[in-house]
């Protein structure tokens, strides 16, 4: 008898998402202030196709820099950079 392994990583959860590198730093900074691991999904390939970041701030074919965190912090997350998302 095999028994299923269930996935105990649930997806993570986009709490935050700029084209502003600067607002993206300020988030960055927060995040780990917070101790809470993030992952800025995104960030690494915005000059990698077509024009790059030309006249928006990102690139549109891979949109803005999102930042990621596990589920079980997204609510503290969401919190703490509240404020910087104008919510």
């Amino acid at each position: 008898m095999t028994t299923r392994h269930e996935d105990t990583h649930p997806e993570p959860v986009t709490v935050f998402e700029s084209s502003d590198t600067a607002l993206l730093a300020v988030a960055e900074s927060l995040l780990e202030e917070a101790d809470i691991e993030f992952f800025a999904k995104g960030e690494g390939i915005q000059d990698l196709f077509a024009g790059g970041r030309i006249g928006t701030g990102f690139n549109p074919v891979v949109g803005p820099v999102q930042l990621q965190v596990p589920a079980d912090d997204a609510e503290e997350a969401t919190a703490i950079l509240r404020e910087l998302s104008g919510s």
